[in-house]
């Protein structure tokens, strides 16, 4: 069950959650370049390393997050994984450089929430939420637009507008602002070692670069319904009560 007593923290500490989200842009650089073409053809393929790196990385975050944040790295984990066969096995969107899905991606999916979330709920992202509407909306139209135009990412175009769809469904909440510069990061790294790739032609005709910033619209997609199934775990054990 979501709810027992691997998902209480009676004492979180602030400072460490935030230590880790603030570690997450180095770990990730050092785990993405030990799973790379180039580590690989230099060195020995060191996939199982990065598998341990995220699940020892991901189990010390879970052990100093907060009881809601804990739930909702758990069932990200098992979301992430489903999602990976539905855009990556299924619909083809994009490959990594061997044909499983490497264990570390779910996991690695985790944390990226798991960062985002904890840089949104700092007081000072708080206190200063309605600025960083407005200053997240232009930086964040302006970087779909310009990939859109100079570099005919349609599938930005696109699907980055889906994205400010959700968002203004969600009232514009900053959490999905920061998991999806936690994304764009990680992407932009995975994509830059040749972990992954996207496929140039999305579904065979939306042209897309690799990797497209619009695909920030699916991880918060994923985002809203990870948060959906949490709560829903909640009314449900309060019926039960």
């Amino acid at each position: 069950m979501i709810n027992g007593s691997l998902f209480h923290n009676p004492k979180p500490s602030t400072a460490t959650q935030l230590s880790f989200a603030l570690f997450f842009p180095v770990f990730t650089i050092v785990a993405l370049w030990v799973d790379s073409v180039y580590f690989t053809l230099h060195y020995f393929d060191a996939r199982q390393l990065t598998n341990l790196l995220a699940v020892v990385y991901f189990s010390l975050f879970f052990y100093v997050a907060a009881n809601e944040l804990r739930k909702l790295m758990f069932v990200m984990v098992f979301l992430s994984y489903l999602g990976e066969w539905i855009f990556c096995k299924w619909l083809g969107m994009y490959a990594y450089r061997t044909d499983p899905i490497p264990l570390y991606v779910p996991f690695g999916h985790a944390i990226v929430y798991a960062s985002g979330y904890v840089f949104a709920n700092t007081r000072r992202a708080i206190v200063n939420a309605k600025k960083l509407q407005g200053y997240f909306a232009i930086a964040f139209i302006a970087l779909f637009v310009s990939v859109g135009i100079f570099l005919n990412d349609q599938f930005t175009l696109i699907f980055g507008a889906l994205f400010f769809v959700l968002l203004k469904r969600k009232r514009w909440q900053i959490l999905y602002y920061f998991i999806a510069l936690c994304v764009i990061f990680i992407e932009l790294v995975g994509t830059y070692f040749q972990c992954w790739a996207w496929v140039p032609k999305t579904f065979g005709i939306i042209p897309a670069v690799n990797p497209p910033m619009g695909a920030v619209f699916f991880y918060a997609g994923g985002d809203v319904l990870l948060a959906k199934i949490v709560n829903a775990s909640k009314i449900k054990k309060s019926y039960n009560l």
